[in-house]
């Protein structure tokens, strides 16, 4: 019986003794997730959230004072350019303008009789003159007879009198005939200042009437028939009338971030997805680059606001919409969110690495650490691998697998990296298709040193990291 216990506490004991050496074997192994770098497509993106507006937009406002009277249009209409929109009351104007005409009809009577007696002084100053040549005669023949002595010198003086009076009727005959025209000049005058005059009321009436000026969708009409218009006072109720939109150009207005806005260029192609039209994409292309930093809590341009407290800053871009059919666009309303994916690069068959897997690190501390597997020579042999130095320049890199004395070990590597996309990025140099890196778990990341031993722990793909 006692060679039976015996036999049972050596087995146990040896048992023990295996599973101690089993134990400290593993304790300086750490579990990590891998993967392998490989070639594929990668593009780099630029994401902005905004909403959909048209290109060209205008606020018609009011052009004259009085109550409307009349809306044709309706919010959700296709009008077309030169469509009356509204009218206001016009009673003054039309008056004017029938008060007026009246005024250029009998000044144009006047013109009419004006030119009547400017012929009629044509007429008298034709007679005067040919009375004139008349008298002209006589008296050359009366010098005549008076010079031989054959008529009395009272005779002559007669015909000299008659021909002085012929004269003078024709110099007065000239001086009307210069005055009818000179009336006939004013009350043409007259005439064209009442035409003016006129155009004014014309377009004082004109202005009581509200017209499309391009074919677009009424957006907004914030007036109902019966209110009164106020001009002059802007954004004021009662100033506008309604807002009409080109939709045969739409643009989405989005903000990107003031550290992502560098990347973006002119005409970078663009996908838009607008929230309320889910499963759809609108493609699209950069048109616009805002120059001016906007505060992302308020919207307000730096440049205007008066407060000194920094904060985080966007830029507008403005993504114009492609391949949008006229105006009929009723799906695209205006001011419905949407975010826009900008495209700054692409590279085509590229090695990518996963973000996750990029660390930094002092490449002479990582020398170190190769050679005391992975601890700082600085820490006491049953440490474990202590965090990376911060005050020593670091390098980006990775960690790779490599096989050394039959033993999985993590090596530092470091990396030149290129593109960034969601989860990759583009790798220029430092590693080759098929090598294997670390990716994880950050916590892992974050104390793993070059030299430690390692092993592949598929099992933590599935597991949630926790801080």
């Amino acid at each position: 019986m006692k060679k039976v216990l015996w036999s049972i506490a050596a087995t146990v004991l040896v048992a023990i003794a295996v599973g101690v050496a089993v134990y400290r074997s593993r304790s300086g192994i750490v579990a990590v997730t891998t993967a392998r770098i490989s070639r594929e497509d990668l593009t780099s993106t630029v994401t902005g959230t905004g909403q959909i507006k048209p290109k060209t937009y205008v606020n018609i406002g009011a052009t004259a004072f009085g109550r409307i009277t009349h809306l044709y249009a309706k919010e959700g209409d296709h009008v077309r350019a030169g469509q009356v929109l509204a009218t206001l009351e016009s009673v003054q104007p039309s008056a004017t303008v029938a008060a007026q005409a009246a005024n250029i009809t009998a000044s144009r009577t006047d013109v009419n009789s004006f030119t009547a007696a400017e012929k009629t002084a044509d007429a008298n100053l034709l007679q005067a003159k040919a009375d004139l040549q008349q008298k002209k005669f006589d008296i050359d023949r009366y010098q005549q007879l008076y010079d031989n002595k054959l008529v009395s010198k009272q005779d002559y003086d007669s015909r000299k009198a008659a021909y002085d009076v012929s004269a003078a009727t024709v110099a007065q005959r000239e001086a009307a005939q210069v005055q009818t025209k000179a009336q006939t000049a004013g009350a043409r005058g007259k005439v064209d200042q009442a035409v003016a005059s006129q155009r004014a009321n014309f377009d004082a009436l004109d202005k009581t009437i509200s017209r499309a000026p391009f074919d677009g969708l009424v957006t907004n009409v914030p007036v109902r028939e019966g209110e009164t218009m106020v001009t002059g006072i802007q954004n004021a109720q009662g100033s506008t009338l309604m807002t009409v939109a080109d939709m045969s150009v739409v643009t989405a207005e989005v903000k990107v971030d003031e550290t992502d806005v560098v990347n973006v260029k002119m005409d970078q192609p663009v996908d838009v997805v607008v929230d309320a039209l889910p499963g759809r994409v609108f493609k699209g292309h950069v048109t616009e680059v805002g120059d001016q930093a906007l505060l992302r809590t308020t919207g307000i341009a730096t440049s205007q606001s008066t407060t000194g407290t920094e904060e985080a800053k966007d830029f507008k871009v403005v993504v114009t919409l492609d391949q949008i059919a006229g105006q009929n666009n009723d799906d695209l309303r205006p001011g419905l969110s949407a975010t826009a994916k900008i495209r700054t690069a692409q590279a085509n068959s590229t090695v990518v690495l996963p973000l996750a897997a990029l660390v930094s690190r002092d490449p002479a501390v990582e020398a170190v650490r190769l050679k005391n597997n992975g601890k700082d020579p600085e820490a006491k042999a049953d440490d474990a691998p202590v965090a990376t130095r911060r005050d020593t320049a670091k390098t980006q890199g990775v960690y790779v697998v490599r096989t050394q004395s039959g033993k999985l070990r993590a090596l530092f590597q470091p990396v030149q990296t290129g593109i960034t996309g969601a989860t990759d990025i583009q790798v220029t140099g430092g590693l080759q298709p098929g090598d294997e890196v670390v990716t994880g778990k950050y916590k892992t990341l974050r104390t793993l040193g070059s030299g430690t031993v390692i092993k592949r722990d598929t099992t933590l793909d599935a597991a949630p990291e926790t801080s």
